[in-house]
C-alpha cells in the first residue's frame, strides 16, 4: 500500500467521523423546524404530537404509511378563520 492510498483512507476516515458526529444536529435542527410548521398548521397540542409520532422510528414509519394509504392526516389541520391567508 503506498502513502498516498493510506493517506487517501485516513482523510476518508475522517471525513465520515465528521459527518457522523453532525448527524444528529441536524437532524434535530430538521425535528425543530417541523414542530414549528406542524404547530402552525395543527395547533400547539397537535403539531407537537404528531411530530413526535413521527420522530419514533418504527410508529413514524408506520403512521406515515398509513397516511399515505389513506390519504389524509391522523391529526387533522386546525381549521382556518373565514377570509384569513393560508
Amino acid at each position: 500500500m503506498t502513502v498516498l492510498q493510506q493517506t487517501r483512507r485516513y482523510a476518508q476516515r475522517q471525513v465520515t467521523r465528521r459527518l457522523m458526529r453532525t448527524v444528529p444536529w441536524v437532524g434535530g435542527a430538521l425535528a425543530v423546524l417541523a414542530v414549528g410548521a406542524a404547530m402552525r398548521r395543527k395547533g400547539a397540542i397537535g403539531g407537537a404530537l404528531d411530530t413526535v409520532l413521527n420522530t419514533i422510528p418504527v410508529v413514524g414509519g408506520v403512521k406515515i404509511a398509513a397516511e399515505m394509504i389513506r390519504g389524509r392526516d391522523f391529526i387533522r389541520d386546525r381549521r382556518q378563520a373565514a377570509g384569513r391567508p393560508r
